[in-house]
């Protein structure tokens, strides 16, 4: 009854474009807390039609489908429709986490010599601004597939919001204007992102009025066909032709490589509903997403190091010291077990046992630093103190993405991470329909790591690639305690291991967990951290004991709810990273 009386009121109400985001001037606010439901993403624009959503009766499915909508209008070089995500829900009612995969696919032309010219790997850079790069969008069938499930609205419902905003366009912030700044370059060198985001050949200005009617149509097309249009028809001709034939500008000296994405590799591409990862932790039950996701077992993992240590009794320069080797351990077991479960066995279990991460635990001396990069160790054979299988090794990739959070009346509750991969992910506009295609294929390693060793997350054909993207919901005796989750490439990973060790274990309330200064340990030599971290008096007492930082500008831009004794919702941004997130609660109180 609630879907049918919801879909009733909703339809009436989010379908005119005058009155969605309406009810308030957006603002960005780190931390509320009240009644009714949560959202809370990196920007207030976004935040606030989800709010709208839930105040007319929607669930979290509903507004986190709307809000991730809207942060295609406002934040394009993070998320859209043309890029991927994974999607974790809680069902009070069943006390059930669900996840959904809407990960990107390789097209099926794709072979593990994909990115290999002349036998070497291409320049990174050179991937990336290509049709190469492009995998199959996930996004779309994502939001369709959790609002069938889950929601109470129809597509059409929960994208009007984001096709208003897009009609009638938003405030440029500096965060934006920085963004097209960025990637002013490679922007200029395709005809339709330059007239998009380089009007005058400048980015768009602060204080001005963005607006992308081209993407509001996509949207109106999208939702009219339900998604028809995208995985099969004349929107999806247009990527593939995009895709094959990139809109270079004349004279451009770029040397923008075409990828081979057919009609029929989108007519394919299916989300998977997967079992979510779960692990203990200080009796506390925490759910993550399964591979091609390494951020459930790498967090998973990590948190599984600690629990030996009560991080709450030892000095802050012990709790850091233990935290980084945590995570340098469990990115050596992540890089070495972890791809697409469809194309390799992936060890989850084993990753996650407690067994496990106690062999890895005794590796870890209060008085001294594991030399970077430490080997893998083998799940399956478990040996204490013993690392078995072979070299393990970092590798970078991109740092943005996007991560919102949700919570309604009935104490459902959504973590959902998506991307386009790299800021501004592959360059490339699909002309005429003013969304970014993503580069997500580069999160494939280019050759293998070890020459001569099997990889688990090399390209193959419809493979996709591995992500560590770590939306993360934590129950307390079935019940919803946090949940929480992050931009960042790798180093969303470590983000979310920080802030729920530092809320957990520290005593942090969630905004000041959310707001520490961050390291992120992925196994190398050197831990980046941001400039605060460094500065902290922790510092010293960690070099002193071997640690080594090198500066990194920012770290994440985490969002999270929690729920108080008393029932109210606490939504928590960041303060200050990405120019600070958007907390909403529906009834402050």
């Amino acid at each position: 009854m609630l879907r049918t009386v919801a879909a009733l009121t909703l339809s009436v109400v989010l379908v005119a474009p005058a009155q969605a985001g309406a009810a308030e001037t957006p603002v960005r606010v780190p931390e509320q807390v009240g009644w009714g439901g949560a959202v809370t993403s990196v920007d207030p624009d976004a935040s606030q039609i989800g709010i709208d959503v839930l105040r007319r009766g929607g669930n979290a499915v509903d507004a986190a489908v709307a809000t991730a909508a809207a942060l295609g209008v406002t934040d394009p070089f993070s998320a859209g429709i043309g890029g991927g995500g994974f999607f974790v829900y809680y069902d009070a009612r069943t006390g059930r986490v669900s996840t959904l995969d809407g990960r990107e696919t390789a097209p099926r032309s794709a072979t593990d010599q994909l990115f290999v010219e002349n036998g070497k790997p291409l320049p990174f850079a050179e991937a990336v601004t290509s049709g190469l790069s492009v995998g199959v969008p996930g996004t779309p069938k994502t939001w369709q597939q959790a609002l069938r499930r889950w929601g109470t609205l129809n597509l059409r419902q929960a994208m009007a919001p984001a096709e208003a905003l897009a009609r009638r366009g938003f405030v440029v912030d500096q965060t934006f204007n920085t963004q097209v700044a960025n990637n002013a370059a490679r922007f200029a060198d395709f005809t339709s992102t330059r007239d998009l985001y380089l009007p005058g050949g400048k980015p768009p200005a602060v204080g001005s009025t963005f607006r992308n009617p081209q993407l509001a149509d996509t949207y109106r097309e999208l939702a009219r066909t339900d998604l028809a249009s995208l995985y099969g028809g004349p929107v999806g001709r247009d990527l593939v032709k995009t895709v094959q034939q990139p809109p270079v500008v004349p004279g451009s000296t770029r040397n923008v490589r075409p990828g081979a994405m057919e009609i029929s590799d989108l007519a394919r591409y299916q989300v998977e509903r997967r079992e979510p990862t779960h692990s203990r932790y200080r009796g506390l039950d925490v759910y993550g997403m399964a591979a091609p996701s390494s951020g459930g077992t790498t967090v998973g993992e990590a948190l599984n190091i600690l629990e030996s240590t009560d991080l709450s009794e030892v000095s802050g320069v012990e709790y850091l010291h233990r935290f980084i080797e945590s995570t340098k351990l469990s990115f050596a077991d992540r890089l070495r077990w972890v791809g697409d479960p469809a194309f390799t066995r992936v060890p989850t279990d084993g990753l996650l046992s407690q067994e496990f991460a106690d062999t890895r635990a005794c590796l870890i001396k209060p008085d001294a630093v594991l030399p970077a990069p430490q080997p893998a160790a083998d799940p399956d054979n478990p040996k204490p103190c013993e690392a078995t299988a072979g070299p393990s090794n970092l590798r970078e990739d991109a740092e943005r993405t996007t991560h919102l959070t949700v919570a309604d009346r009935w104490g459902n509750v959504v973590a959902y991470t998506l991307t386009i991969e790299s800021e501004g992910g592959s360059g490339i506009v699909v002309p005429g329909r003013g969304f970014l295609l993503n580069n997500e294929l580069t999160d494939f390693e280019f050759v293998p790591p070890t020459a001569g060793v099997p990889h688990p997350n090399l390209p193959g054909p419809g493979k996709r690639p591995r992500s560590s993207m770590a939306p993360t919901i934590v129950l307390d005796h079935g019940e919803v305690k946090l949940a929480v989750g992050s931009p960042g490439g790798a180093t969303i990973i470590t983000t979310v291991t920080q802030i729920l060790t530092g809320r957990l274990d520290r005593g942090m309330s969630l905004l000041d967990a959310v707001a520490a200064p961050r390291a992120s340990q992925r196994n190398s030599a050197t831990t980046p951290a941001e400039a605060e971290f460094i500065a902290a008096a922790t510092t010293a007492g960690l070099q002193a004991i071997g640690h080594k930082f090198s500066q990194n500008a920012e770290i994440g831009a985490a969002t999270g709810v929690e729920r108080a004794p008393d029932g109210r919702w606490r939504a928590v941004a960041e303060p200050t990273r990405r120019g600070g997130g958007a907390a909403r609660v529906v009834c402050v109180g």
